[in-house]
């Protein structure tokens, strides 16, 4: 394998790269043997600190704006956003990453001011954006987070004043619609006003969001406490703080409701920030953290009422988090539906359930609970995924509607609308 050259070094100095002209550095290639005795290219020219190229025997490791970076060779041939590889107007991966060798390398490599360029050994040349390879890296990634976040307590939220939609505006500006999934994203709900008390109405607003996710409750869903269903919710009961269909293998990614009449006192609903607690588990104990997003638990659905006869199941952790970042993106909790548990070895079940009390602990500590009065007009879309709800117990006629979203198409809806989500 012959020496590289390297045609420019560059340096990253306030976020802007600075080329280094050749005559300015002697640079030597050299191979050399680590202690390890594995084979890797170092060139000795003295480079930047904060900005560095090598080409490994098993990698290349790239220093660019304070970041090391590893990149696989073949993760790097499997990239290339060429016009053979990869059609950028459908933006989908032409080549066939099976025809691509395992064992690939470079046989040639330079940079510029923005970029790196590798030759494979069938001639191809990959051009890389190097701020491009930087947010794709996986120490990128890991330092990142997936979604922007502000978590929660009822301080917390109410001196944020976050402001709620209007229903006129909302329906007719882009610009209104950004706004409430920008703050549904960073707070996990979010309010439109001066809704239409009808089911109707209520429909036409979540459409606007998003497609409605059709469960056995069917598409929208209109109830009093009448016990039509065999679910707690269609009673006075009071409720404790739980995330809805933790029975679906993908539980339902947002709920909406409208409260369209109530005669008589109390039933106000209860809004707790499920990651800010699990983040202070996370602090306070991160053993604890650590096995609730481990241990698969079995939520179940058994319905026997009249017509309605269904049977569901859904398995997975507690906190469900990314591998990468540790960042939590579900909490699947819901002490009603929560099946036998025969998914926990003997030795493990004992520490689950104290991890569980330190979840429940810091879920039901007062100054995490947020309490609104739903009334007609407005509506509150949660994020089940993040946010718990419950409700006060209640005299009287009250009546409800809603339904589910799909998360995807909440998701596509705000990144179409140039939010990151």
């Amino acid at each position: 394998q012959q020496a590289m050259s390297l045609a420019r070094v560059f340096c990253h100095l306030h976020g802007y790269l600075q080329p280094i002209s050749n005559a300015q550095i002697p640079l030597v290639s050299v191979l050399t043997r680590t202690q390890n005795n594995v084979k890797h290219w170092q060139h000795t020219a003295p480079q930047p600190t904060s900005c560095r190229l090598q080409l490994q025997e098993e990698c290349l490791e790239l220093s660019y704006g304070g970041l090391v970076m590893h990149f696989d060779y073949v993760w790097l041939r499997d990239h290339c956003r060429s016009a053979s590889c990869y059609n950028s107007k459908t933006n989908q991966r032409n080549l066939d990453t099976a025809n691509v060798e395992l064992n690939i390398h470079p046989t040639n490599y330079r940079v510029d001011d923005e970029n790196l360029f590798l030759t494979w050994p069938d001639g191809h040349v990959t051009r890389y954006n190097l701020s491009w390879l930087a947010q794709n890296s996986y120490e990128g990634q890991k330092q990142s987070a997936m979604q922007p976040r502000i978590v929660w307590n009822s301080d917390i939220y109410t001196s944020a004043k976050v402001p709620f939609a209007n229903w006129d505006k909302f329906m007719t500006c882009d610009e209104e619609l950004k706004n409430f999934l920008s703050n549904f994203l960073l707070y996990g709900i979010a309010f439109v006003e001066g809704v239409p008390s009808t089911v109707e109405a209520t429909e036409t607003v979540t459409r606007r969001v998003s497609l409605i996710r059709e469960t056995m409750y069917g598409k929208m869903w209109n109830f009093t406490s009448d016990f039509s269903r065999g679910d707690t919710a269609y009673t006075k009961l009071a409720l404790d703080r739980h995330t809805d269909t933790t029975y679906f293998q993908e539980p339902c990614g947002i709920q909406v409701f409208h409260c369209l009449r109530h005669e008589g006192t109390g039933g106000r609903t209860l809004l707790v920030d499920g990651f800010y607690s699990a983040g202070q588990v996370l602090k306070k104990t991160p053993e604890h953290f650590e096995l609730l997003a481990r241990v698969p638990i079995k939520h179940e659905y058994i319905e026997k009422v009249s017509k309605h006869q269904n049977h569901m199941i859904g398995i997975g952790p507690v906190l469900n988090v990314y591998p990468w970042n540790n960042e939590i993106y579900m909490i699947r909790y819901n002490n009603y539906d929560r099946a036998v548990i025969n998914t926990v070895p003997h030795d493990i079940v004992k520490r689950w359930y104290v991890a569980h009390r330190e979840l429940t602990t810091e879920l039901r500590k007062p100054e995490n609970e947020l309490w609104v009065k739903l009334k007609p007009g407005k509506v509150l879309f949660i994020d089940n995924w993040r946010v718990m709800h419950g409700r006060e117990s209640f005299t009287g006629l009250r009546q409800l509607c809603g339904c589910y979203l799909t998360r995807d198409d909440v998701l596509n809806t705000a990144r179409s609308l140039g939010l990151q989500a």
